[in-house]
């Protein structure tokens, strides 16, 4: 493997290794790269013999000599190569651009840029460019409207990490503008703000049919998150289907692609709109919408290959130190693992992602399975449309015995997981209605293609 304008090689870390400027490179790039410490220019492994002192000493030479921040746009990495340790920098595309070297400025002994296989210094009219370009609606520069905030929830987070917060975080956590007030990241982080982030459920396809309607804010964004992922996670029922070998139990979304898409949402949603990212769950799908376009310098090919720009990079920082996203642009190839890119779909201000319910599986399962499915089960899901009382299904069916109904139509097609009750915790309820599972939804799709 040798070096590309993606790829760099470096022997050692020494101090007289101007690591920085390749750094500064790969954040100026559309495409950021990486770096290999251990490597020499040939492609050949020399190894790193003391990997740990030099994670820290380059962890700490990206905080102190880089402008912008470039925290939350790189990961270092231990791997293994022909038998020996070396070191992955990899560097993401900087939103801030152009990045330089704190020393030096905005000037071309501080800035630079990837031409080939190598760091150009650039030139002072492109970085005067990319200075003109560089987004004036971060959220690390809007003032905060609120300026009495805490941060305890933060430092509870932080320490189930095992990761201290010292006195001076607010800096250090980039929660501050230049002028020492408290930006809107730090409002969003805060104990208390107006921030809230909507969970809606459905009982119909469209958005008619409002039966749950959960908000989870005015709280630091990192407990809104876990709150919105355990709802989610409740929510992502188990489908069983039986087959004559075995018992075969899905969710309704693929976990890993869940959780990504949620952390995504949140994490690179615009604040500068004042509209949180919202979660709609329909019987037949999840939509999951976020505010703010792609950034302008990222293609949606650059986008579906994993090429990450953080719209907020002190979000993704801290998001990282929690541990709650990975490695930089891992989220969206595992999205794509599990949906393709035809879950994803974009706007001018917004991007939403839909993740059907596992309904080719389960309708693939039930159409070979249809026939074990009893008359009566059939007969009532197909008269099902939305949520249904009790009253209207027997007058459907022209059925006037309730008893009758409810043993041989009601409780089968509840206890097989077809139908359920729009009161589950009130079933004796006379606002009592019924509505169709996921499940329930395939079998209609699947009688009515048959038909």
């Amino acid at each position: 493997m040798t070096e590309t304008n993606r790829i760099e090689y470096k022997r050692e870390l020494t101090p007289e290794l101007d690591i920085e400027k390749e750094i500064i490179a790969f954040l100026n790039y559309k495409e950021g790269g990486y770096i290999y410490i251990g490597i020499d220019k040939d492609g050949s492994t020399v190894g790193v013999k003391d990997v740990d002192d030099c994670m820290l000493k380059l962890k700490d030479r990206i905080k102190n000599n880089i402008s912008p921040s470039a925290m939350g746009l790189f990961d270092i990495a231990e791997e293994q190569k022909d038998g020996c340790s070396i070191i992955k920098i990899i560097v993401a595309s900087g939103i801030e651009k152009p990045y330089f070297k704190t020393k030096y400025g905005m000037t071309p002994r501080g800035a630079y840029m990837r031409v080939g296989t190598s760091a150009e210094p650039m030139l002072q009219e492109q970085i005067n460019r990319l200075f003109a370009m560089r987004t004036r609606n971060s959220i690390g520069r809007i003032v905060s409207n609120r300026q009495d905030l805490s941060f305890e929830q933060l430092r509870i987070y932080y320490d189930e990490r095992g990761k201290r917060l010292n006195d001076n975080f607010k800096r250090t956590l980039e929660l501050l503008t230049e002028d020492g007030k408290y930006n809107y990241v730090a409002y969003l982080l805060a104990d208390e703000n107006g921030n809230s982030i909507k969970v809606a459920k459905y009982s119909s396809l469209d958005r008619c049919d409002l039966v749950e309607n959960n908000e989870y804010g005015y709280c630091s964004l990192i407990k809104a998150t876990k709150s919105v992922l355990a709802k989610l996670d409740i929510e992502n029922k188990i489908a069983a289907t039986i087959t004559p070998m075995e018992r075969i139990e899905t969710p309704l979304w693929n976990k890993v692609a869940l959780r990504e898409a949620v952390i995504n949402a949140i994490v690179h949603n615009d604040y500068s709109f004042e509209v949180p990212p919202k979660f709609e769950i329909f019987p037949d799908r999840l939509e999951i919408t976020s505010a703010g376009c792609l950034p302008e310098s990222l293609s949606k090919e650059e986008f579906f290959n994993g090429i990450s720009i953080p719209r907020n990079k002190e979000l993704m920082r801290i998001y990282r130190d929690l541990e709650l996203v990975e490695s930089l642009g891992s989220g969206i190839p595992r999205i794509l693992r599990a949906y393709g890119e035809e879950c994803f779909k974009f706007t001018d201000n917004f991007i939403r992602i839909t993740f059907p319910v596992t309904a080719h599986d389960t309708a693939h399962d039930t159409a070979h399975d249809v026939e074990g499915v009893s008359e009566h089960i059939r007969t009532l899901v197909t008269c099902i449309d939305g949520e249904v009382d009790r009253e209207t299904l027997q007058s459907i069916l022209g059925i006037k015995h309730r008893t009758y109904f409810r043993n041989k139509y009601l409780k089968p097609s509840i206890n097989e997981g077809y139908i359920e009750f729009t009161l589950p915790n009130e079933k004796q309820s006379k606002l009592q209605k019924y509505r169709l599972t996921a499940k329930g939804l395939a079998l209609k799709g699947t009688l009515k293609r048959n038909e």
